[in-house]
């Protein structure tokens, strides 16, 4: 068996005993499992770190549920983790402490769609596919594109944005009402469907980022947009990556309202390619989409081809038709699981960073160079019309010198976001590899004010426990 190939100082797991796990059983009957198999489903996710599964998982299917579950393991001072469809990268459904995962999935209604006032209410396991596919014929969609086909409940509790952010915003912008039960089981809603509102503490945007460790999300009320009237995309290759950042920078300052705009290093677009049989050229490429009138869109796209012209950009080409662009855009969102395929066996050590979009070109094209001269095998995505990108490093869990010079390059490439007064995380979350990183950029006084937060909704730290900062 492989080595773990990052170790965590554990603190004591607060082990489920017999009579919460019996009271759980006799209310939650088969959607409640202690099966090794099951437990260890749920306790693994997309980050390098292993730890021991939760005690038991068990599937709610109402917001009534999971008050059940958490006031039972609040008796008892439990944990609770939930959990949604898995695809954290940073260890947030990790049971670190032991305790119960609260799987989430069955609670994957659209409750209602308000399409006059554009919003939609939805249950935390519904996927945003099928929201919108759910939503489509009413001429609606829902923007946030992490690239994962993610549920909105973890999008809602990591501050998600992706692939659209650049236009649309982020989750913080597009949460306007919550049901959340506490850490004492009690059910309370934030927010309303009003646009906005100047009622009290603004307790959505507290729960919104809050990774699990104040609230369980069961009820998420949205904004929605209509769908454009006409959608273009396109792609162009560049001779390095600075070359195409370059270009994302200048379309962001002259205000063109490009709708996405995706980087793709060499090195992903040649996992792409061998993943998605596409034929790319292998190399720096941008992946831009433009939504609006036809001649808004022809209008941004001429702007965009000459920008891409003055910085190097050749072999600009389109992708009008519903096929082509959605070819491409399923390419990018496997390019992840695409680069893992490289190099069977291994595992990624991830980072986002998001700066100013003035110093993006030069954040990126460091850590392309730290990362060539490292040996390693890397790949970079980015979000750069908002100056977030991606960097993955792939090792050999087998091989611990692999995973400490990743970490050593991740550390370098945050420590540089932090100084050029960006963030150590743009859409991941902080969940537990990247706590450090928040004391550095926030700083110890703003960690306390998050402490003490947690200290009074959660004084016996049974929300996922261990995620964001140490107790």
């Amino acid at each position: 068996m492989n080595a773990p190939t990052h170790a965590l100082d554990l603190l004591p797991p607060r082990t489920a005993p017999a009579e919460l796990l019996a009271a759980l059983q006799a209310h939650f009957g088969d959607r409640f499992s202690a099966a090794r198999a099951m437990r260890e489903l749920h306790g693994r996710d997309e980050s390098p770190y292993e730890v021991p599964p939760p005690d038991a998982v068990v599937f709610c299917d109402s917001t009534e549920d999971v008050a059940f579950a958490v006031a039972q393991c609040a008796r008892f001072k439990v944990p609770v983790i939930p959990y949604g469809a898995g695809s954290s990268l940073e260890g947030h459904l990790l049971a670190v402490e032991g305790g119960v995962s609260l799987d989430l999935s069955r609670m994957n209604r659209v409750v209602a769609v308000q399409a006059e006032d554009l919003t939609v209410t939805v249950q935390p396991g519904v996927l945003r596919s099928q929201l919108n596919r759910e939503i489509k014929d009413q001429g609606l969609f829902f923007p946030i594109d992490p690239g994962a086909d993610a549920s909105l409940g973890g999008m809602t509790a990591t501050r998600a944005s992706g692939t659209n952010a650049v236009r649309y915003g982020t989750m913080r912008e597009n949460v306007l009402a919550l049901t959340v039960v506490t850490a004492r089981g009690e059910i309370v809603h934030t927010g309303t469907r009003a646009k906005k509102s100047s009622a009290g503490y603004d307790l959505t945007r507290l729960m919104v980022g809050s990774e699990g460790t104040l609230g369980v999300i069961t009820e998420i009320t949205l904004k929605l947009h209509p769908l454009p009237e006409s959608v273009a995309a396109a792609i162009c290759f560049f001779p390095d990556v600075g070359a195409a950042v370059n270009t994302t920078i200048a379309l962001i300052q002259l205000g063109v309202p490009i709708a996405r705009c995706e980087l793709l290093d060499a090195n992903a677009v040649r996992a792409v390619n061998h993943h998605d049989h596409l034929g790319l050229r292998e190399a720096p490429m941008l992946l831009m989409e433009f939504h609006g009138s036809p001649a808004g869109v022809q209008e941004q796209a001429a702007t965009v081809q000459e920008l891409a012209l003055e910085h190097g950009g050749e072999s600009f080409q389109w992708a009008t038709t519903p096929e082509e662009r959605t070819k491409l855009w399923t390419a990018r969102h496997h390019a992840y699981f695409s680069a893992l395929q490289m190099k069977p066996g291994c595992r990624a050590i991830t980072t986002d960073t998001c700066v100013p979009i003035s110093r993006l070109a030069e954040a990126v094209t460091v850590a392309a160079d730290e990362a060539q001269a490292s040996g390693l095998p890397f790949f970079i995505v980015g979000h750069v019309g908002d100056g977030n990108f991606h960097i993955a490093y792939l090792i050999d869990p087998a091989l611990p010198a692999e995973a400490e010079t990743a970490e050593r390059l991740n550390q370098a490439v945050v420590h540089r976001a932090i100084a050029m007064q960006g963030t150590c995380t743009g859409e991941h979350g902080i969940g537990l590899h990247k706590q450090g990183f928040l004391i550095e950029e926030t700083g110890e006084g703003a960690v306390a004010l998050m402490r003490a937060v947690k200290q009074a909704l959660d004084p016996d730290h049974i929300l996922n426990p261990g995620k964001i900062f140490r107790r």
